[in-house]
């Protein structure tokens, strides 16, 4: 799957729909979700969905803000007769040349990976050959509080050791948001779903061994001191063929591309007259 990766933001957008839903408006007009979802995974190299859900929350609101404040310059610069003036008109010129050469090698390179099949067989093989590859981690889902001091700490899980339950999760969710210094603290501490190796590894060896619906006690990091709250786990399990079929169709669909541009190029470049 390694090696398959990098071509994973190519495929998504040459797969993105023409329509999307309608995330916000800014004087009539609207900024949708396959917007913001192209720049995301443009600006991830397509693995934005293997980010943490709190860095894809930041990263989408980030996008959308700066959308937002592009349409409301273009407004200003529109009034302020910006669109009329002489240094306007002739840098739209130079960029419209430009456009013009890659929306036509984009819309080329789409009708060439369009053209190309993969069978059933070749995915299945690859999946029968490759099955480590989709192999996917254990993950919990926690949360955690984060305070400078293992005093402060200590005092917030005296507070949550005598409840369990809904009262223990409604209650840690309340004491994050009141207490907690980390960028979750808003969220109630909410971490989303994360595999192992991907927090420091105090946090890590930690969160890894608690049961679910469960506080830790005070765990002591670079960042300071951690309570977490599990709220979920899964194990470890292997992706069936159905699951992951489609991602190998389309990843195999993309080294054969590269093959075929590779030779395309060539008889191009053999047919042209290039001179340095």
């Amino acid at each position: 799957m390694k090696k398959l990766l990098g071509s994973l933001a190519l495929v998504t957008a040459l797969s993105v729909s023409a329509f999307g839903q309608t995330l916000a408006t800014v004087n009539g007009n609207k900024i949708t979700s396959t917007e913001v979802n192209q720049l995301l995974m443009e600006g991830t190299q397509g693995r934005f969905n293997q980010l943490p859900q709190d860095k894809q929350q930041e990263l989408t609101k980030r996008i959308v803000d700066g959308l937002i404040a592009q349409e409301l310059v273009y407004e200003d610069a529109k009034k302020s007769g910006v669109l009329k003036s002489k240094d306007f008109k002739t840098d739209l010129a130079e960029v419209m040349k430009r456009v013009k050469k890659q929306l036509a090698a984009k819309l080329w390179e789409k009708k060439q990976f369009d053209k190309i099949k993969v069978s059933k067989k070749d995915v299945s093989k690859y999946y029968k050959e490759n099955k480590s590859e989709f192999v996917e981690k254990e993950r919990v889902h926690a949360r955690h509080i984060l305070v400078k001091t293992d005093v402060e700490a200590r005092e917030l899980v005296g507070e949550l050791k005598p409840l369990k339950g809904t009262a223990l999760e409604s209650k840690f969710i309340q004491l994050a948001k009141d207490n907690s210094t980390g960028p979750s603290a808003p969220k109630g501490g909410d971490l989303g779903w994360f595999p192992k190796g991907q927090m420091v590894p105090e946090f890590n060896d930690a969160v890894f061994k608690m049961k679910v619906g469960t506080i830790s006690a005070p765990i002591k990091t670079q960042f300071g001191y951690h309570i977490i709250y599990l709220e979920g786990k899964t194990n470890a399990k292997t992706l069936t063929l159905k699951e992951v079929s489609s991602f190998i169709e389309q990843n195999l669909k993309m080294e054969k591309f590269k093959e075929v541009m590779i030779s395309k190029m060539k008889k191009l470049k053999d047919s042209a007259k290039i001179s340095y």
